[in-house]
């Protein structure tokens, strides 16, 4: 029975120690940020070439349009994550509403400027389509609205289980 309860109690220090050395690693062996935006616009660019069927000049020229925002956006998602770092240990630790309204004023800017330079890269993608190619984004677009009209309308017509 003492070597069960001695097995049990090593696992259990072996678990802390692992959780202890995880959380104690700094900020250059952090984890990379997760794909921001240049990523999903770079699958964007190959939902298009797919549904549009894109021209490699299209693509090359899509691709060069990330690759020339990319300085720009960088220090705009390193700031984004390395707050969103921060308000994860109010959703695993102890809650404070002051400091996370303080997170949350702070990301707002950077928000705001993310969804600027993403819709201007867009904008500058979607200048790159031929006018059928553009009526099939608009046409696409309206589907997935329409889908997500009925979703939400869905959502609002189911009472919420108890």
């Amino acid at each position: 029975m003492k070597t069960f309860r001695y097995r049990l109690f090593v696992a259990a220090l072996a678990v802390m120690l692992a959780t202890a050395l995880g959380n104690a690693q700094s900020a250059e062996d952090a984890p990379p940020p997760p794909p921001g935006p240049g990523f999903e616009m770079g699958h964007m660019i190959h939902f298009w070439a797919k549904k549009l069927n894109l021209t490699d000049d299209q693509q090359t020229q899509m691709k060069a349009v990330l690759q020339k925002e990319r300085p720009n956006l960088k220090p705009l998602m390193q700031q984004e994550h390395q707050i969103d770092t921060q308000l994860r240990q109010y959703v695993e630790g102890t809650y404070d509403a002051a400091k996370v309204q303080a997170l949350a004023a702070q990301k707002a800017p950077i928000d705001t400027q993310l969804t600027v330079a993403r819709t201007r890269i867009m904008n500058e993608m979607y200048q790159l389509l031929t006018p059928d190619q553009q009526a099939q984004v608009k046409q696409m677009e309206a589907e997935h609205q329409a889908r997500m009209q009925q979703h939400m309308q869905q959502g609002a017509a189911t009472p919420p289980e108890e």
